[in-house]
């Protein structure tokens, strides 16, 4: 199916009203650190627990996520827009002036809001990305409000005076 410009540009629209939370997805090739933003990331199943994050086909870091079998997730907090632009762009240099270490063989931003560890359980192609399917082997969150992107501008999630039970 060939995609119109009008559903496109519709799509797109529709998608930006959609808050999504800010990550960056990590990988180690030896003892050189990789990682790229993403929007599509959820979780999936909670037994076992698995997430899912959608890469571009082409992404180098797809490949060594593919060659390695293993993946971090960093949900960014609010004070970090400023990676999530980093990390989005294109290069071998993202890493330069960033805070993070080595977790089980995986890139650990600091600061970030939630960290995991994953190992890759399954590969599925959809249109111009690849979905990889995670199970998580390691979750960490540190109570950090969390960056979300909505409208096409960086945030934070605004709490009603009712909390859901």
């Amino acid at each position: 199916m060939t995609t119109t410009p009008d559903l496109r540009a519709a799509f797109t629209e529709v998608m930006a009203a959609v808050p999504t939370p800010v990550s960056v997805v990590t990988a180690m090739d030896g003892d050189r650190p990789h990682g790229t933003t993403v929007s599509a990331f959820t979780s999936l199943s909670l037994n076992p627990p698995m997430v899912l994050v959608s890469l571009d086909r082409n992404s180098a870091l797809l490949k060594l996520i593919r060659a390695r079998g293993r993946f971090g997730v960093n949900v960014l907090s609010g004070a970090q827009s400023t990676l999530a632009r980093t990390f989005a762009g294109k290069g071998d240099a993202k890493f330069t002036s960033v805070s993070w270490h080595e977790q089980g063989g995986l890139p650990h931003i600091t600061e970030a809001t939630a960290w995991l560890s994953c190992t890759v359980d399954e590969l599925v192609n959809g249109g111009d990305h690849v979905i990889v399917l995670g199970t998580v082997t390691r979750a960490e969150s540190s109570g950090r409000t969390p960056l979300t992107y909505h409208a096409r501008t960086y945030g934070t999630h605004t709490p009603h005076n009712h909390p859901v039970r």
